[in-house]
Formats: C-alpha cells, structure tokens, sequence
C-alpha cells in the first residue's frame, strides 16, 4: 500500500461497514450528520494488528426510486494513526479558527475535539 492510505470508492449499498473488508470488527461508532452517516470502524488483522476505516455514506434515489446508498471508504493503517490525526486536527481547527460559525456551539466543538482525541 506503500503510503499506508488507501482510498476506495464504493458504489452502492446498505447501511453498515459489513462489505467484505475483511477484518475482524473491533470498534465501531456510527455519527449521524445531515444527510451522510460516517462509520468509523476499528478492525484487527490475523496478526492483532488494528486498522480503521472511515465510510461516508449517502441516501440518494435510485432509478426506480427506492432509496439507495452510495459510499465512500478510506482505510488507514496502524503506521499513519498519528499523522493522519494530527492533519485532521490540523484542518479542523484552521476551519474553527477561519469560519467559527461553521461550530454551531462549545458543546459540538468539544465533541468534534473528543472524536478527535481517540484517533
């Protein structure tokens, strides 16, 4: 995988990370924002080894109309956990620092932080 993030895009599906990726489930938490649904799945290798992913997912009309879910899905890699959280952290607070209005109130922004700090 070389730089040890792989971005996959998926077509569509239901809800839930249970696609086939292979890991044993460890850890997940669900976040519930507008229209999109972030998984944040923990996984264990054969080895104990963790990795996680990160799935948005989206509810869009199909052709005939009933509803279908399109996904996005990043897999990160034990070797990036902090480098990954540290440009995440970096980004939000440019966000927080440039559009503060983007943060609707203290306890969402301690929240976003909390989320944060388990990466």
């Amino acid at each position: 995988m070389g730089d040890g993030f792989d971005f996959r895009a998926g077509g569509t599906g239901g809800f839930g990370t249970g696609d086939g990726d292979g890991g044993e489930d460890v850890y997940s938490k669900v976040v519930r924002a507008g229209k999109r649904t972030y998984f944040f799945d923990v996984k264990a290798t054969r080895s104990g080894d963790y990795y996680l992913t990160v799935t948005e997912s989206r509810k869009k009309p199909g052709r005939d109309g009933s509803p279908v879910f399109e996904k996005n899905k990043i897999f990160l890699y034990k070797e990036d956990f902090a480098k990954f959280a540290d440009g995440l952290a970096d980004a939000v607070d440019y966000v927080k620092i440039h559009k503060p209005e983007f943060f609707e109130s203290e306890s969402a922004d301690a929240a976003i932080d909390a989320e944060f700090a388990m990466l």
